[in-house]
């Protein structure tokens, strides 16, 4: 098949590369205008334009893709069907109309759920015991379109945000290549959203990760896990930022019941221990303001903690 391809993230690479290797054509890739980055302020390309100078695909990269000067560029790329995987921007049912088999989306979760921009951290943040990928036939609203195919992706409990972002994506770009050739075919039974069973997943930001000791320990345990790489979950340590990367759920020697929520309640050479709502959390590796991240272990060679101090005041 012609296929224009849209994607932006490191997310949306594995799907092209899997597309291209699968003997498509990619007449075009679609993909968020550079952006400058570092100290340098350099421009730097995105993952997915780096992928496809690699394949000398030519590279839109519309500020605004709904404009109708924009839409007269995508017009000139042939295609079958339009790919969309993290793109970036909302597309117009004008664009939608081009391509004759439309356009679908390759979205990380099993639809209805966990509908918007974080799939992947929201089902990992709510306890989920699986997730998956769906590809979806876009309409114009959020995520709303017929489902065309699923897999499913067991959620493991040291998974974190990154871990399951790299798996689903390489699960999106082995469904995408199996879902083309059924939807060339005609093979494909489009199946309407339970919207009474849909979920939103909001965008992310760094004020999510800020911890509310009086929660469960299990809650922000999912929460240091779903919000690692970015934005991190994060308490407040003698007047700096302390982000917490990696945390397990204390054992009972190291649970202080009595004490309020934030205090710690065991230190030894290896962590931790904070006291939650409900149960202690042990942390195990962490980066205050302006360092590395480290190990617990070499944190304490420079910051002393002591038992009863409180975190996130």
């Amino acid at each position: 098949m012609k296929i224009v391809f849209m994607g932006t993230p490191d997310f949306a690479v594995g799907a092209l590369e899997a597309i291209v290797q699968a003997g498509h054509e990619v007449t075009c890739v679609v993909t968020q205008p550079d952006k400058p980055k570092g100290r340098g302020k350099e421009m730097q390309y995105t993952p997915v334009k780096e992928c496809a100078r690699k394949y000398q695909i030519p590279v839109f990269q519309p500020m605004k893709i709904k404009q109708p000067e924009e839409i007269a560029v995508l017009r000139s790329y042939e295609a079958d069907i339009y790919v969309v995987a993290a793109f970036g921007q909302i597309l117009s049912q004008e664009i939608l109309d081009i391509p004759r088999f439309g356009c679908v989306n390759i979205h990380a979760s099993l639809l209805p759920k966990y509908r918007g921009a974080a799939p992947i951290q929201r089902a990992l943040i709510d306890g989920e015991k699986e997730t998956g990928v769906t590809i979806m036939q876009m309409n114009a609203g959020l995520d709303t379109g017929d489902m065309l195919t699923k897999t499913v992706v067991p959620i493991l409990d040291t998974d974190t945000g990154e871990s399951l972002h790299d798996k689903l994506s390489a699960a999106g770009a082995e469904l995408i290549v199996k879902t083309l050739p059924m939807i060339e075919a005609g093979e494909v039974i489009p199946e309407k959203q339970d919207d009474t069973q849909s979920t939103y997943a909001k965008m992310l930001n760094k004020s999510m990760g800020r911890i509310d000791w009086s929660r469960p320990a299990v809650e922000i345990e999912r929460l240091v896990r779903g919000l690692n790489s970015w934005p991190s979950a994060y308490t407040s340590f003698h007047g700096k930022n302390l982000k917490i990367w990696e945390s397990r759920i204390a054992r009972e020697a190291e649970n202080g019941t009595n004490a309020e929520p934030g205090c710690v309640v065991w230190v030894d050479k290896e962590s931790f221990t904070v006291q939650t709502g409900e149960g202690a959390l042990c942390i195990t590796n962490v980066q205050i303001e302006g360092k590395k991240r480290m190990p617990v272990k070499d944190f304490l060679l420079g910051y002393k903690i002591e038992t009863g101090e409180k975190l996130g005041v």
